[in-house]
């Protein structure tokens, strides 16, 4: 019921997931990324836990694939998962259960990977990474390109109404963690309006966690 992308941006070291379904959502249950780490969507009949593990695995080493490898060997009913990550050199993997939902399946390019189930057609993640890959700019937007693109090649089998993209970079936090968690309109259109709308604020925002006193303007009367 869902179709993502993990990916990493090579100039930046930047990792982001970009997901959608027609469950609602959906970004708040299957994408996960981490500073200096990568980033992991765990999604067709979710568990949780999946990508904390396979993260916590590659920050101790574990390649993607290693990591990958682990949660099919520790996940409980890993038949009925899908679960794709990237690492910090861009090496990706993916474990998708034999009880995965519809038409499942998954491509690779550079530094992405893309996969799905319940897909309308088995075009769906190579139409997402072929979109990345062409994609300029910052990963946020190369994100959102490659999204669309999945929704425009076909995307799910029915109409998609939550999405979400996440972004992580220096710090131990999400610097972007944008979500439409329901709507019966384009998810994908409302994520990438917020999108459009944070992307200049985002440094800003890092920098006001990190000292205030250097942060630009906050824009609010009697603010300075």
């Amino acid at each position: 019921m869902t179709f993502s992308l993990v990916a990493r941006c090579a100039e930046t070291g930047m990792f982001g997931i970009a997901v959608s379904s027609s469950s609602p959502a959906v970004a708040a249950r299957c994408a996960y990324t981490r500073a200096g780490v990568g980033a992991v969507a765990s999604q067709n009949v979710t568990d949780p836990t999946l990508g904390p593990l396979a993260l916590d695995a590659m920050q101790a080493g574990l390649t993607a694939v290693e990591a990958v490898a682990k949660v099919q060997a520790e996940g409980r009913f890993i038949e009925y998962r899908q679960v794709l990550a990237i690492d910090r050199e861009g090496r990706t993997a993916i474990h998708s259960g034999p009880n995965s939902l519809g038409i499942w399946t998954h491509a690779t390019g550079r530094d992405v990977l893309s996969a799905g189930n319940l897909l309308a057609n088995d075009g769906v993640p190579a139409a997402i990474v072929a979109a990345f890959e062409a994609a300029p700019g910052h990963l946020g937007d190369r994100l959102v390109a490659a999204l669309r693109a999945g929704r425009d090649a076909g995307g799910e089998a029915g109409p998609v109404h939550s999405a979400g993209l996440q972004l992580c970079d220096k710090v131990p936090w999400p610097v972007a963690d944008l979500r439409c968690d329901w709507t019966e309109d384009d998810p994908i259109e409302a994520v990438a309006e917020a999108w459009r709308v944070y992307a200049p604020q985002l440094d800003a925002y890092v920098q006001r966690a990190l000292d205030p006193r250097a942060a630009p303007s906050y824009g609010v009367p009697g603010d300075d």
